[in-house]
């Protein structure tokens, strides 16, 4: 039976938003230091590591759409989605920990085959646990403001999560190493840390959240018109390439700045930006704020250790710039010109910001801090308006062909994203190969390899953001469209007509 009432209290969608929270503990970890952890931790060649991520795009291809199937036919008192979110949270957390486990293999082969299992195992319960979520937030209203205000709140979850993993990892590895250096303990605790964080927030996601969209009454189960029906969708099509597209190049260049600050970005330099700032090692350690900062590893003692504070620095100015415009400009720019306009205008920029990247010398680090503010406050508005505009391609969907099937429609786009993850890292990991990077932590890499760094930093990934402006282009689905589509669908579900 379909709620008329399509009003979703504060309550449920923080509830709901910390489902987010939870996926993006996991999946900022693997866009930024999945490569990193393969190359430098586990010792991988660029490419070998790129091949891992690939294979698992392969079994993708047959698991992403058996998700969104099964969630689709779900049948329970608790509805279609929000079971697969608590059922999928423990094994999801659990692979989440074993992937970024070093077992001490000594042999590169079965290293190699160690990294492919876990990452292909965490990639799929990835699947299992994310495409009912984010298909959940495409049923709890058909609002176009409230679901709008949900995906930004949900966005600023996202945010927080991702202010955390890029900026505390680092620190909180070394600081779990302990003064042995042991840094495979440093990533088991830090990982198992952020595992039980995401865990307790599923299942917080699953008794607050509530499904209000359902399909038409009399609609039979039928997966071949389903996969018909999704595939000659034009504004399908679109998101599908603009998500592809989109999380190849987030992957890519947040993976690639993690070896940008490491390997080009002067240490010294980068030192005396940290001291400025207040995060360099004193006398005077006594006071509150010091000492918070210091618990959390970002306090640097020396040039040497500059980079893992300052890349976690760098990114949580991102975080938070991100963060506030998700609050203060997403919702209200998609209202006033629509959700198209503002993410091209947004991504066009965000491309621009990110070519920017190339020229600064190793030296200049504000220019590099006065670059990412940019960058983000570019694409912060685009966060929320990603999943918000996926929703609208399966209310595109049911108002084309009187068939909803929400969760196919979202597997299709989970699967172009997780492609993308590991595309992107693919690509990455191919290029430093090409450029001649050596693997291996602290090991003193070429010129070669350095401009190839920062290629990967800059140039590269503005050319790719820029594929998914033009499929932007194809989507057709305009404010005014949007509207039309949603006053027939609610007159539709109002008199069950179908």
């Amino acid at each position: 039976m379909n709620a008329l009432s399509q009003k979703v209290s504060m309550a449920e969608k923080i509830g709901y938003s910390l489902g987010d929270c939870s996926a993006n503990l996991v999946f900022q970890m693997m866009m930024i230091y999945q490569t990193k952890f393969y190359t430098d931790v586990f010792g991988l060649e660029g490419a070998i590591a790129g091949s891992v991520m690939l294979i698992a795009r392969i079994v993708d291809a047959f698991v992403d759409p058996t998700v969104g199937i099964l969630s689709d036919r779900t049948r329970s008192k608790w509805g279609k989605y929000r079971p697969w979110v608590l059922w999928t949270a423990l094994p999801f957390m659990v692979f989440y920990v074993l992937a970024f486990y070093n077992p001490g293999i000594e042999d590169k082969g079965l290293v190699a085959v160690y990294a492919t299992i876990s990452y292909t195992l965490l990639m799929t319960l990835y699947s299992f646990n994310n495409t009912p979520y984010a298909s959940l937030g495409g049923v709890m209203s058909s609002d176009i403001k409230e679901r709008t205000s949900i995906t930004s709140i949900r966005f600023v979850a996202a945010t927080i999560a991702q202010f955390v993993v890029q900026g505390l990892t680092l620190p909180l590895v070394s600081k779990f190493a302990g003064e042995s250096g042991d840094k495979g303990h440093g990533w088991l605790c830090t990982i198992s840390l952020f595992a039980v964080i995401g865990f307790v927030f599923l299942v917080i996601t699953f008794f607050s959240s509530r499904e209000r969209i359902t399909p038409p009454a009399n609609q039979k189960t039928d997966t071949k018109k389903d996969i018909k029906d999704v595939f000659k969708n034009i504004p399908w099509r679109a998101m599908f390439i603009l998500t592809l597209f989109l999380f190849t190049t987030l992957a890519m260049w947040g993976s690639a700045m993690n070896y940008y600050f490491e390997n080009y970005v002067d240490a010294g330099a980068l030192y005396a930006f940290l001291d400025k700032l207040g995060l360099v090692a004193t006398q005077a350690s006594d006071s509150v704020g010091y000492t918070i900062l210091n618990a959390f590893g970002l306090i640097v003692s020396s040039p040497e250790k500059a980079y893992e504070v300052g890349f976690g620095v760098f990114n949580m100015l991102g975080a938070i710039v991100q963060f506030f415009g998700v609050i203060f400009l997403s919702g209200f720019l998609a209202n006033r010109f629509g959700k198209k306009s503002v993410f091209i205008i947004c991504l066009a920029l965000t491309a621009l910001f990110t070519a920017f990247f190339y020229f600064p010398n190793e030296t200049d680090v504000e220019t590099m801090f006065v670059l990412n503010f940019l960058k983000s406050l570019a694409y912060a508005p685009t966060v929320p308006l990603l999943w918000a505009m996926i929703a609208d391609v399966a209310d595109h969907s049911e108002y084309v062909n009187h068939r909803r099937a929400t969760g196919f429609v979202f597997a299709g786009v989970v699967f172009a994203l997780k492609a993308g993850l590991g595309i992107g890292g693919a690509i990455l990991g191919f290029l430093l190969s090409g450029f001649g990077y050596v693997s291996g932590a602290g090991v003193a890499q070429s010129d070669l390899a350095i401009h190839g760094i920062v290629l990967s930093s800059s140039i590269i990934p503005a050319v790719t953001f820029l594929i998914g402006v033009i499929a932007l282009w194809f989507y057709p689905i305009t404010k005014k469209y949007n509207e039309q589509i949603q006053a027939e669908l609610t007159e539709r579900r109002e008199k069950a007509d179908y």
